[in-house]
């Protein structure tokens, strides 16, 4: 059997330890390499790789943020990589999943390897996907929380502020995000996950890795493949979902009825 294993960390060094480590194996070959989050989902769905060896902690989109982009049901055999996150390491364990602390020593290695040869022999695809949703519950559970009431707008003469009321979705910007009023956007700087933790959850829904949406203003839905959607919001744009968001969308038609 030879596995193809896709090496995920926005660290170089940490990419070159993990292929020096990979390298040597006889029945392993590295398909590619990922320095962010929205590379490694790019290169899981374009090249199906058998094993992944994924980063938990990374700035923009972490680890567990690729799980749920990919799909529980779309994403390869797992070995997730993490450098001192202890909360994550306790949830692997309960769902049995498996996991290398940095630095990455070479027994450890060799024993993560030979247990990911027996489950690709087994081919425990339904295994795998409850134990990524359990740690996925685990790790993105949160007390509710109130959401923020306006945004504070700063240009290059003047701030100002922009009611969260009137915001109908908030698109990615590398290191900002626009929030659209359907008239005007207006540029925060802040990552969608810190914008996604401070909104009411209630309300605002993330849709995409680079969408949330105000489902106040959401006037149409329209089913497309695997679980995805095609949103046209208030102001006649259309947003399309990604299938790691389609529980937000399916949460949303559960409420309205």
């Amino acid at each position: 059997m030879s596995i193809r294993a896709l090496i995920v960390d926005d660290e170089p060094l940490a990419r070159t330890g993990v292929r020096q480590l990979v390298e040597p194996l006889d029945d392993v070959t590295v398909a590619g390499e990922a320095a962010d989050g929205p590379e490694a989902v790019r290169q899981i769905e374009a090249h199906d790789p058998d094993l992944v060896f994924l980063d938990v902690q990374m700035p923009e989109m972490d680890g567990l943020e690729v799980v749920q982009e990919v799909g529980v049901e779309d994403m390869p055999l797992t070995i997730f990589v993490t450098a001192y996150d202890q909360y994550a390491l306790d949830a692997f364990e309960a769902h049995a999943l498996d996991y290398l602390l940095k630095p990455i020593e070479e027994e450890r290695f060799e024993e993560a390897m030979e247990r990911a040869r027996r489950q690709l022999q087994r081919v425990e695809a339904n295994a795998l996907s409850q134990q990524l949703r359990g740690v996925l519950r685990e790790y993105t559970a949160e007390e509710e929380r109130e959401g923020i009431e306006r945004f504070t707008i700063r240009s290059c003469d003047r701030i100002y502020f922009v009611d969260v009321d009137d915001v109908q979705w908030i698109e990615s910007e590398g290191d900002y995000v626009a929030l659209h009023d359907g008239e005007d956007t207006h540029l925060v700087r802040k990552t969608m996950k810190e914008l996604e933790e401070e909104l009411d959850p209630g309300r605002f829904l993330r849709v995409h890795r680079s969408y949330i949406a105000n489902a106040d203003y959401i006037e149409e839905l329209r089913p497309l493949d695997h679980g995805t959607y095609q949103l046209r919001m208030a102001s006649g744009t259309p947003l399309k979902t990604s299938r790691g968001y389609s529980d937000n969308v399916d949460a949303l038609l559960d409420e309205t009825g």
